[in-house]
């Protein structure tokens, strides 16, 4: 015990290095790891995403479908009717976006993007990395602030990971320390639990990089004098990077 105890502080120094290595591949390429809505991964082809969303009970909106030259759909969601598309970059998945079937006025827009800050506030699977408030005033005016000011009214937050998620990263994390660390005997004997904890505490940079990269984030859409709440769950591992370019 004594000589795991002495490594898991060696470890230490040596993960907190070796965050900046974390081949991010093992990320893009782990469906298990990448953002999530409704359990589905925001990733695969349109074909295989609307496959699952409809399993989940979303039906065809024709309308929006000969619109959008592409397949969309229609549920409900969270309690409000939304219409859903997927948006793919080089036939990869890359978003799930969500937009209000019904347009509100001013006083209701600002109840219900105050209520979704609450609700993923308080929700334990997510996190955000801002110390602001994402609450709009109750007296704040945002018609005028939208159009004169062209302030934009969002939030975002961040999918944390889960526990199976933790005990992934730490089996890949212990691969990648064998592979370079002397003591192969000791290490293979160190409990994934003791890697996820290290990995926690040592690798904030790394984790928070990672966890960037699963964000969903919402914000209000004005049409016509009506608003609407706009939602974007996405895979930044599959957005365009200038690839094509």
């Amino acid at each position: 015990m004594r000589k795991i105890g002495l490594l898991v502080v060696s470890l230490a120094i040596s993960v907190s290095a070796f965050g900046q290595e974390i081949d991010s591949t093992f990320f893009q390429d782990s469906r298990n790891l990448c953002t999530k809505f409704l359990g589905i991964p925001v990733d695969g082809t349109r074909f295989e995403v609307n496959q699952k969303l409809k399993a989940k009970g979303f039906v065809r909106n024709y309308d929006a479908t000969e619109r959008a030259g592409f397949e969309v759909l229609e549920g409900e969601f969270n309690g409000k009717d939304v219409d859903v598309y997927v948006a793919t970059n080089n036939n990869k998945v890359y978003r799930i976006y969500l937009a209000d079937k019904n347009c509100v006025d001013e006083t209701q827009i600002k109840i219900r993007f105050n209520n979704l800050c609450y609700q993923f506030e308080n929700n334990s699977k997510y996190i955000s990395y801002d110390s602001i408030s994402y609450r709009i005033p109750d007296n704040e005016d945002i018609s005028y602030e939208m159009s004169v000011n062209n302030k934009q009214y969002q939030a975002i937050f961040y999918q944390k990971f889960s526990e199976s998620d933790s005990i992934l990263i730490a089996k890949y994390l212990k691969k990648e320390l064998l592979k370079r660390y002397e003591n192969y005997e000791t290490l293979a004997a160190l409990p994934e639990e003791s890697l996820i904890n290290i990995a926690e505490n040592f690798l904030p940079i790394a984790f928070l990089k990672f966890n960037s990269n699963r964000n969903v984030w919402f914000t209000i859409k004005e049409i016509y004098g009506k608003y609407y709440i706009a939602m974007y769950y996405d895979n930044e591992y599959n957005k365009a990077n200038g690839e094509d370019l």
